[in-house]
């Protein structure tokens, strides 16, 4: 290689980085998106727009949300990692595109670790353990003694991935044997445990919070770190003694591959900062959502370890790659 053909390589790999970091002070200059897997109108999309409303005032550019939904998240997931990573394409995306489809699929689309920055934590799904108040349990303790006592009698409804493991976790964990009831969603599975048909499930605030104030549904746990402020008189898992998920359900920002940190730290204060914000936490909060951000580096750290614990979630439901 001759001195001239090295001085050039030299001077465009300056430009080049010259040019991303004037980039990354600059930014944003046009409309930032945030990709959903997730329709319009669900819980998702509504603490999205809520937190783009926020964000679009503070960053003084457009922050807009597309939906795009299928393929259990998949579109959205491809889309944006086929994306520019100039800090104008985003995922918000659960764990059903970052660690079902990786993890379930015998030639996955994609790596949820290379294929994507991680830019911030946004929080938590709320799940509720609700019982039909026939059932002679006041409390989750109760309720799992009363199952010991009367093997087959209970009958459980499962709606998702999600309550399908927290069955087979409760069950294997406590020792029980109840019936698992599979339905196509969260509102004909309520609608069954109102009617009596089931006696038990975990399902969010959204759907159980005005049963439960009626005396319709009894709650007795919420699968949270800490109490959810919705039912702030009801204990965490952890606390009514019974066992929990450890790959539990959350929301995430992300960003294809490659994008500078400059670019992922601003986007990651911009979000968190949104969060913070008191009118933002009390309109998301009555979504049943809990918010909770994060650095990149440690939302990073936590893909890896959910990874770990959805494949051994997987293992123990007896569920295989197709």
């Amino acid at each position: 290689m001759t001195f001239t053909l090295l001085r050039k390589i030299v001077a465009i790999a300056s430009l080049s980085m010259f040019s991303t970091l004037a980039s990354a002070q600059n930014w944003p200059t046009k409309p930032v998106r945030i990709v959903l897997q997730f329709p319009p109108g669900g819980s998702t999309d509504v603490v999205a727009r809520i937190l783009a409303q926020s964000m679009t005032t503070a960053l003084g550019q457009p922050v807009v949300v597309e939906n795009k939904p299928g393929a259990d998240g998949a579109i959205a997931a491809e889309y944006v990692m086929r994306s520019d990573p100039d800090g104008y394409t985003f995922f918000l995306a659960s764990n059903t595109p970052m660690m079902q489809v990786p993890l379930l699929r015998k030639k996955p689309p994609y790596d949820p670790v290379k294929n994507f920055t991680p830019i911030s934590m946004v929080g938590r799904y709320v799940y509720v353990l609700v019982a039909n108040p026939n059932v002679p349990a006041k409390n989750a303790k109760e309720l799992l003694e009363f199952a010991s006592k009367n093997p087959g009698k209970l009958n459980y409804g499962s709606y998702s991935g999600v309550t399908q493991l927290m069955h087979t976790k409760l069950t294997k964990e406590a020792k029980i044997d109840t019936n698992l009831i599979p339905y196509k969603g969260e509102g004909p599975t309520i609608n069954d445990m109102l009617g009596g048909h089931v006696q038990f499930t975990f399902a969010t605030p959204t759907s159980t919070l005005s049963h439960i104030s009626a005396e319709k549904l009894r709650a007795m746990a919420v699968l949270l770190p800490k109490r959810s402020a919705l039912l702030p008189d009801v204990p965490t898992a952890a606390e009514a003694g019974i066992p929990t998920l450890e790959a539990g359900t959350w929301a995430a920002l992300f960003g294809p591959a490659n994008m500078p940190a400059e670019l992922a730290t601003k986007m990651s204060e911009a979000i968190n900062a949104a969060m913070a914000r008191p009118d933002v936490r009390d309109r998301i909060a009555k979504q049943g959502f809990d918010l909770g951000g994060s650095t990149p580096k440690e939302l990073g750290s936590f893909v890896q370890d959910q990874l770990k614990a959805w494949a051994q979630a997987f293992a123990d439901a007896g569920l295989k790659p197709e």
